[in-house]
C-alpha cells in the first residue's frame, strides 16, 4: 500500500469555521502572540492564557470537520495515510483519520506547567469539562496548562514527523503558509522523485527547488481534485 503523508495547516480547518491566526482578522490581531502563545506570556498572566484556550476549546463544540477532512480520511481505504498537522483542533480525528501527528499540541488536552512534555501528566478533557480554572492541578501538583507547543518551546513530535516524511511515496501539503518551522522544513526530507502536491487557494512561497504540483483551491475542492489524481496511481 502506497504511503501518503499529508502536512496540514490552518487552511485545512478554515472551511470548518476555525479562526486562523495569521490571516486578516485572525486571532493574532486580537491577541498578541507574546501574551497567549509563549511561556513568558503564560508566566506573566496564566489566567489570560488559560481563558484564551478555554474559548478556543468551546469553539470546537460548534464546528464540524469539512469535506476536506472527510475526503482525506477516506483515502485510508486505498492508501497508508499519515496526517502531520500544525493544527491543534481535533477535526482530523473526528473525520476518521486514524494516524494523526500533532506537531503543535492538542487543544483538547492539558498538561503539567512544570513538565509539559511528560506523557504521565497529559490528559484528555471530556467536552463537558473544557473549562480549565486557576487552581486545577496536574498530578505533579502544578497548574494544569494547555497541551500546546508555544513559540520558543521545543516541538517533541518533529522527529516522528521526519521519519514518516522520509518514508512517503506521495507528499501532500494543505493549507499551510510553509512559514512556521520546523514544520516547513519537512519538505526537505521528502525523497527525490516522490510526487509533491500543494493544495492552497493562496500563493505559497516554497523555495525548495523541487517540482510541486499546485492545486489552487481550498481544502475541500482541492481534496476532491487530489482524490482523482491519486486514484490513477493505484
Amino acid at each position: 500500500m502506497k504511503k501518503v503523508v499529508v502536512l496540514t495547516g490552518a487552511g485545512m480547518s478554515a472551511e470548518s469555521g476555525i479562526s486562523t491566526f495569521r490571516d486578516a482578522g485572525g486571532l493574532w490581531e486580537k491577541y498578541p502572540v507574546e501574551q497567549v502563545a509563549t511561556p513568558e506570556g503564560y508566566a506573566a498572566n496564566p489566567k489570560l492564557v488559560i481563558d484564551f484556550y478555554n474559548e478556543r476549546r468551546k469553539q470546537l463544540l460548534e464546528v464540524e470537520p469539512n469535506m476536506g477532512h472527510i475526503l482525506l480520511a477516506g483515502l485510508e481505504k486505498d492508501f497508508d495515510v499519515t496526517v502531520i498537522t500544525q493544527n491543534v483542533d481535533n477535526l482530523h480525528e473526528r473525520a476518521g483519520s486514524s494516524k494523526v501527528i500533532h506537531l503543535h499540541g492538542e487543544l483538547t488536552k492539558v498538561t503539567s506547567s512544570r513538565h509539559p512534555d511528560d506523557p504521565r501528566y497529559v490528559k484528555e478533557l471530556a467536552p463537558e469539562n473544557y473549562e480549565v480554572k486557576i487552581g486545577d492541578l496536574a498530578d505533579d501538583g502544578s497548574q494544569l496548562r494547555p497541551f500546546i507547543v508555544w513559540f520558543g518551546e521545543p516541538v517533541p513530535m518533529i522527529e516522528t514527523a521526519i521519519e514518516y516524511t522520509e518514508m512517503a511515496d506521495v507528499f501532500v501539503i494543505i493549507g499551510t503558509s510553509m512559514n512556521v518551522y520546523p514544520a516547513a522544513g519537512l519538505l526537505n526530507y521528502v525523497r527525490p522523485g516522490v510526487p509533491v502536491f500543494l493544495i492552497d487557494p493562496n500563493p505559497v512561497n516554497i523555495s525548495s527547488g523541487r517540482k510541486i504540483h499546485v492545486i489552487s483551491k481550498g481544502a475541500s475542492a482541492g481534496m476532491e481534485e487530489l482524490e482523482k489524481i491519486l486514484s490513477n496511481m493505484l
